[in-house]
């Protein structure tokens, strides 16, 4: 059978998959203060939807998925989908972001259903700054969630970061540290412009090359190190004798184009090739009709206009660029 490959000969094993767009935060870099409009429950791709759009897939070489939102533990019952997709003969792993919120009460079900790992959203381990950033969210509760997961054995565990000049900038010395004694990946990222290139996010954008003058200022020796399991694009590092990594993503200042392998699936059942690029095709009316060629050669059709690259560090530099960014937000098209 065919396999996931762009035309720059991509190989693509790994599909992202949005379960909703609603979420309990409004995190600054993700949402309005206001919010957004929700989509319609009935425009929401069901469970079996997304599971006949992987079943259609995996016959091709996927063979990792990863949960995301919105945040997808707002979804009822999100274990049922957990278990369907873990099911399917070919996939190897399933994981999942979340901001943590509610993981300490799900993650037994979770991890029984089949999820093997989690990427937890924290930037700031300060109450005040964390609800600031997350415009209302409890820090607390999301440490809960960390705990958790480490009770019942997900692996590896990541906390993504995403570094802000001036709002949480002060911290990453707080979150290396994180690393030294327990076996968690800190993950920094650096601030994207996803439906919202505005002059506000060029003064807030911080390039990764801090994290290692913070090392440096703290006395820590670093090495570079393969990374954990399912590391995708961060450049992975660690504080000499550390139990735990540290990790640098640079979507913007190094984009990690040359080497992706991922595709994504919105919530409301469009493939995105491309997380930056406004190109989606609507999927959704081919899985609900269990039409899985038809599935296969819409995904055959999305990566054969792929681009190379995103561009963003023309948005960054205000120059022109070659297609039509999103204007979708983070939320809308899962992380």
């Amino acid at each position: 059978m065919e396999q996931l490959l762009d035309s720059f000969g991509r190989e693509h094993d790994y599909l992202r998959i949005s379960v909703t767009d609603r979420c309990n935060l409004r995190c600054v870099y993700c949402m309005p203060a206001e919010g957004v409009v929700f989509q319609p429950h009935d425009e929401i791709m069901s469970y079996e939807e997304i599971a006949e759009t992987v079943s259609a897939l995996a016959p091709m070489g996927l063979r990792k998925l990863r949960i995301t939102g919105g945040e997808p533990l707002v979804r009822k019952d999100l274990d049922k989908l957990i278990a369907m997709l873990s099911g399917i003969p070919g996939i190897e792993d399933i994981a999942m972001t979340t901001n943590g919120m509610f993981l300490a009460g799900k993650a037994a079900a979770l991890k029984q259903a089949g999820l093997n790992r989690v990427n937890i959203s924290l930037d700031s381990l300060r109450q005040d700054r964390f609800a600031m950033i997350t415009r209302g969210g409890e820090v607390r509760r999301v440490l809960e969630g960390l705990q958790a997961a480490v009770e019942f054995g997900f692996d590896p565990i990541k906390l993504n970061v995403v570094l802000m000049k001036g709002v949480n900038d002060d911290e990453i010395r707080d979150f290396i540290a994180l690393t030294l004694d327990k076996p968690l990946h800190v993950r920094f990222i650096e601030y994207m412009p996803i439906g919202s290139a505005t002059d506000s996010w060029r003064s807030t954008y911080l390039p990764l090359s801090t994290v290692d003058e913070v090392c440096r200022e703290a006395g820590w020796e670093t090495e570079d190190v393969a990374g954990p399991r399912g590391n995708g694009p961060a450049e992975s590092k660690r504080v000499v004798g550390a139990a735990g990594t540290f990790g640098l993503i640079h979507p913007v200042s190094e984009h990690f184009c040359d080497n992706c392998n991922r595709l994504r699936l919105t919530a409301d059942g469009h493939i995105k090739a491309c997380l930056y690029w406004s190109d989606e095709l609507h999927v959704r009316p081919l899985a609900a009709a269990g039409d899985r060629e038809g599935i296969r050669a819409m995904f055959l059709k999305a990566l054969g206009g792929k681009p190379k690259n995103h561009e963003m560090a023309l948005a960054l530099e205000k120059k022109q660029q070659s297609h039509t960014p999103t204007v979708r937000r983070m939320s809308q098209i899962g992380g």
